[in-house]
């Protein structure tokens, strides 16, 4: 399969998977373990960036509204306890790295993880089914999500929009809402995470190994794909649960766990 090719498929994937409660990071591997042409960890977090930028797309009007509110003590405290968990994440995924983490080689950790996670799912939901909820990121939600993003970096297959959405949801905050600050806390998390990829590759890999153009068409077919899903996302959580994708999530990892039993 032609490169060019094989970064679109990847693309799409990304594009679909990145902001479903799915895991992007595990159907990315899934894909390569299928005869896709694999490709580098830079590549697999560049394109995630195309995904994000489709999110700044979406929520720019949000984001305007956040500067322009600025003065407001309320839009202080949102964006104060964005940064805090930008940070949080910033600093647990350096440590990640300098701990010598890398993505798993075999498919048993993902699947055992999108088992997991699709229990993990089923779960909260039914927790949080017919109890109160508010739309004020406290301090413990901002760090909850701090930590689901952290968790998603760990143990591919967890899903980062996964966990971050439902551990909000499991603290009482609106499904809405939850979506709004997972999502938002993605765009300065990814970015900064593909920056260091980018610095680290152009630093280590020799030189004209890079194929840049594979890289960009990734990116391009992603921020395409995950422009349609984000807006699709964001009409169901209005009035759906996310069980259905947690009954998915067992269906996968039961096939991953028979595809690397062979």
């Amino acid at each position: 399969m032609p490169d060019w090719i094989a970064a679109v498929f990847l693309g799409i994937i990304e594009g679909i998977t990145e902001f479903l409660p799915i895991s992007s990071t595990g159907h990315l591997l899934i894909a390569q373990h299928c005869k896709i042409p694999p490709h580098s960890e830079m590549f697999n977090v560049v394109i995630q960036c195309g995904a994000v930028l489709a999110v700044l797309l979406v929520f720019y009007k949000r984001v305007l509204q956040l500067l322009a509110d600025l003065p407001q003590p309320a839009t202080r405290d949102y964006l104060l306890k964005l940064f805090a968990a930008f940070v949080i994440t910033g600093i647990g995924g350096l440590a990640l790295k300098r701990a010598g983490f890398t993505l798993p080689k075999n498919l048993a950790p993902i699947a055992w993880a999108t088992l997991v996670g699709g229990g993990l799912i089923l779960a909260i939901e039914y927790f949080v089914r017919g109890k109160p909820v508010t739309e004020y990121v406290t301090w413990p939600i901002a760090l909850a999500v701090a930590g689901g993003q952290l968790l998603a970096a760990a143990c591919p297959g967890t899903s980062r929009s996964g966990a971050t959405i439902l551990f909000a949801l499991a603290l009482g905050l609106s499904r809405t809402k939850a979506t709004e600050f997972s999502f938002l806390l993605g765009i300065p998390t990814m970015f900064a995470a593909g920056a260091f990829e980018i610095h680290h590759e152009l630093k280590h890999a020799p030189g004209g190994s890079i194929h840049w153009s594979t890289v960009l068409i990734g990116t391009a077919v992603a921020a395409v794909t995950a422009f349609i899903v984000v807006q699709w996302l964001l009409r169901y959580v209005r009035s759906h649960t996310f069980t259905p994708f947690g009954w998915y999530r067992i269906g996968l990892g039961i096939l991953i766990l028979i595809l690397a039993a062979r």
